[in-house]
């Protein structure tokens, strides 16, 4: 985290297994071509998008400290988002999926620091400064929109995966990064895709985490909003995306009325969209997240929500009516009569109440697993948790007694009581046995020799969530990215490249007036005849010296260069259209 980050207190409360995926952003090693890159796809963006974009974006640019001409400094940007509640931070590329919800619960905006390169100018399936800072950091400069954009991880952080959706999402990150490489074979990347296709085809039932995705995808990242007729953009994914921004305001795009249907349209991050949801406005968005959140595990619980948990094969939490939560990688339920009847975990578990661990209930003292009968006593219509003191030494719930406790659906408990925890309201929470057995029918669940045994009390399962109820409870500093961003060494021909760019650039920004431009412009053509950036640079400083002959010459070099490569004929002649329009409107 490094005092770069001090100027904003938001990141301070940022718990220590986030921190893990925060990078330096090392701001020095943006080249000029880099610059160049953000600065065009900047100003055709914006020249663009003010009129197709939500009124926020412009006005969150200023907000936000996101200039034109250069790319952002995320410690700059820190300083000026706090005033709107908000931090940043740098990451490489993708990280996983209840991390980047989570990041977002916090009021921080995750940014991936890379910038795409020059041949992928209009689009790249790697997340980059672009898409992140350019898309996402402008519309939460809208209160309504940001509030939206953290409760969305405050929900999704607790959604549920499942095991395939972490090698999916380790395939897509793998995919996106060769896919960026200047170096990639064309047959390692369509190994890639094959093998991203093979996993999309055979994930199963969506899990929450899966569908939870879609709606963040048809929202946060290709959004509308407005009329059918005449929607608007705020979704980032268009908003950083010379291409898709002019092409989802065509008919060719099907518009949809955004409704919790969307959370079972699945995307294809690799092509354009064929159809987009339009929100009236931005308190739909939460309308609609709030309706899908009523049918996740957090909020029903029950043998399905143990069941998600079980199938995930992750370390989760489910929360009793007692408000006790045990946390832990659960792998067994014994069901009676469509609800759980006792759970297991396998390994390190601990037990709180109200996300805080309960004493000597942590992760050492359930290195090995936990287990508990769920429900109420077989015959006795009164649930332990709502008896009295008089009720519970009626029957023989005390402590210092021998108690045979049967469950209803035929769990016993057997053993002599050692002490109960209570929880603030006064309802007893979990009981603590020496000399204890646990059996169901012919099985035995716990034997005394094991141990004493404390067991969970609760009637019903009222939450199941992912991750842990007391994030100190266990040690969440473990993750090991399978792949990373490619940097290559440059060659000498980039280098020079590079070099020639900055002297352009030092010559916009005043700080060296003596380059030759004329000069600049012959080695271009000698060394590097192919790279069409750079003389729309030097056409627009030409423009605004009136140097005609200069102009002549960039624009006949430029003409070749579309005849000798056709598929970047309209990035020029976007280009050369915004230096005109600069110079219109500057007169």
């Amino acid at each position: 985290m490094s005092k770069l980050f001090e100027s904003n207190e938001i990141l301070q409360k940022l718990p220590k297994h986030l921190k893990q995926f925060i990078k330096p952003q090392n701001y020095e090693d943006y080249s000029a071509i880099n610059q160049a890159v953000w600065r065009y796809v900047m100003r055709k963006n914006v020249d663009f998008l003010s009129t197709v974009a939500h009124h926020s974006y412009l006005k969150g640019l200023k907000q936000t400290g996101i200039s034109i001409d250069s790319i952002p400094n995320m410690y700059g940007m820190n300083r000026i988002l706090k005033d709107i509640g908000w931090a940043a931070v740098a990451v490489d590329g993708f990280i996983p999926p209840n991390a980047f919800m989570e990041f977002q619960a916090y009021n921080v905006l995750v940014i991936a620091s890379d910038i795409r390169q020059l041949e992928h100018i209009e689009y790249t399936p790697a997340p980059d400064i672009i898409h992140e800072g350019a898309g996402h950091a402008p519309i939460i400069a809208n209160p309504e929109y940001a509030e939206y954009l953290r409760r969305f991880g405050e929900i999704g952080s607790k959604a549920i995966s499942s095991a395939k959706d972490y090698e999916l999402y380790e395939a897509v990150r793998y995919l996106s990064i060769i896919k960026e490489a200047p170096t990639s074979k064309e047959d390692d990347i369509a190994s890639a895709e094959a093998k991203v296709e093979a996993l999309q085809k055979n994930m199963g039932e969506p899990s929450e985490m899966a569908l939870i995705r879609n709606l963040h995808w048809w929202t946060v990242e290709y959004g509308l909003i407005g009329s059918l007729e005449n929607p608007k953009i705020y979704g980032a994914g268009l908003l950083s995306s010379i291409g898709e921004s002019a092409w989802c305001m065509t008919n060719e795009v099907i518009k949809l009325p955004y409704n919790i249907n969307a959370t079972y349209k699945d995307f294809d991050i690799t092509k354009p969209q064929p159809q987009l949801y339009v929100t009236p406005d931005f308190a739909n968005l939460s309308l609609i997240l709030e309706e899908y959140a009523n049918t996740m595990a957090l909020r029903r619980g029950g043998l399905s929500g143990v069941n998600k948990l079980i199938e995930s094969n992750a370390l989760g939490t489910i929360e009793l009516s007692t408000g006790l939560q045990i946390s832990g990688v659960f792998n067994h339920t014994i069901e009676h009569e469509g609800k759980p009847i006792y759970i297991q975990t396998i390994g390190k578990t601990a037990l709180a109440y109200r996300e805080k661990e309960l004493v000597g209930q942590g992760t050492h003292s359930h290195l090995e697993g936990f287990g508990s009968p769920i429900g109420k006593l077989k015959g006795i219509n009164l649930a332990i948790e709502d008896m009295s003191p008089r009720d519970l030494a009626a029957y023989n719930i005390y402590e210092e007694r021998i108690v045979n406790l049967e469950f209803e659906g035929g769990i016993k408990v057997s053993g002599e009581i050692i002490t109960g925890k209570r929880n603030l309201q006064g309802k007893i929470i979990l009981i603590s046995f020496k000399n204890c057995a646990v059996t169901h029918n012919e099985t035995i669940l716990f034997k005394p020799e094991w141990g004493n045994y404390d067991m969970a009390v609760g009637k019903d399962i009222v939450s199941a969530f992912s991750g842990p109820a007391d994030l100190s409870s266990f040690d969440l500093i473990t993750h090991k990215t399978s792949s990373n961003t490619i940097h290559i060494e440059k060659s000498k021909e980039q280098l020079a490249l590079e070099v020639l760019y900055q002297q352009v650039r030092d010559y916009r920004e005043g700080t060296n007036k003596t380059i030759s431009r004329t000069k600049v412009l012959e080695q271009l053509i000698d060394e590097h005849p192919n790279d069409w950036l750079l003389p729309v640079e030097l056409y627009e400083l030409a423009q605004i010296g009136n140097e005609r002959e200069l102009s002549e010459k960039i624009m006949n070099h430029l003409e070749s260069i579309k005849q000798n490569k056709p598929q970047v004929g309209h990035l020029i002649d976007d280009g050369l259209s915004i230096v005109r329009n600069d110079k219109i409107n500057n007169h």
